[in-house]
């Protein structure tokens, strides 16, 4: 074990901003824990992709909405490299509603969702603190514009993010100052999963985002995890912030 060589762990990673966040950690030398729920395949194209860079890779299934599965992630990352440097919470759940439909949210629902995108993500931090503590380390939390605009999926959704952004600040304040918490708020990424909850209206809805935003563009996953990459690692004076990656989709919202 080479327990000089920086570690991240990055949740929901087997597609989308995780997987581009393994590979932008990876091209940096970083050992990678690659975590999925269900989608092992995919995360196995991820743990090829990172190695194929010439780092270390340890592929963990977990959901984290299970405070069991998230200490036996952290516990197997401890065993395995020894340290842990960056935790980024991207994995992350939602469930599509209509809002004008309040019938079609139950509390499950929103029990459920807040499990995965709130708890989940307090769950480890709280069991990787003591080692982002020892590495001077950062932790980014995947939000989403809609904690800020009120708009997604579903209420539901919005609300949870609205959380996580929530608790986002207040951990900066609770692990300074040794770790650095920040967040990332995206607006539309170029998804499987977008394009999957869109259909056949995708394209028409990303080219409508696109000429509304400021720079006329839509995010990629790797645009994200450049982000991640700067908010975990160069960024080393900048805790307690969420920061809006979505083309001026929100300040411009005006024009939707």
């Amino acid at each position: 074990m080479n327990k000089e060589t920086k570690t991240v762990i990055v949740t929901g990673s087997s597609s989308g901003v995780g997987a581009a966040s393994c590979i932008e950690f990876a091209k940096r030398g970083w050992n990678v824990v690659i975590n999925y729920s269900k989608s092992k395949d995919n995360a196995l194209d991820v743990v090829k992709a990172c190695e194929s860079l010439g780092v270390k890779t340890l592929l963990c299934q977990a959901n984290v909405a299970n405070e069991g599965d998230c200490k036996k992630m952290v516990t197997d990352t401890i065993n395995t490299f020894g340290r842990i440097d960056a935790l980024v919470n991207n994995a992350g759940a939602t469930k599509f509603c209509d809002y004008s439909n309040l019938d079609g949210l139950s509390k499950k629902d929103f029990q459920e969702l807040y499990e995965v995108n709130v708890i989940g993500a307090y769950q480890m931090v709280k069991l990787s603190a003591e080692y982002l503590k020892e590495s001077q380390g950062a932790i980014v939390n995947i939000s989403s514009i809609s904690a800020i605009s009120g708009v997604g999926s579903s209420i539901a959704y919005a609300a949870s993010k609205g959380a996580l952004s929530t608790m986002t600040l207040s951990l900066a304040h609770a692990l300074s100052p040794e770790v650095r918490v920040n967040g990332i708020c995206p607006g539309f990424i170029q998804t499987r999963w977008t394009k999957g909850f869109l259909g056949e209206r995708y394209e028409s809805v990303k080219e409508k985002i696109e000429k509304a935003s400021l720079v006329n563009k839509t995010s990629l996953p790797k645009d994200i995890a450049k982000g991640v990459i700067y908010l975990a690692v160069e960024a080393l004076t900048t805790s307690g912030q969420l920061i809006t990656i979505d083309g001026g989709q929100l300040v411009n919202q005006g024009k939707l």
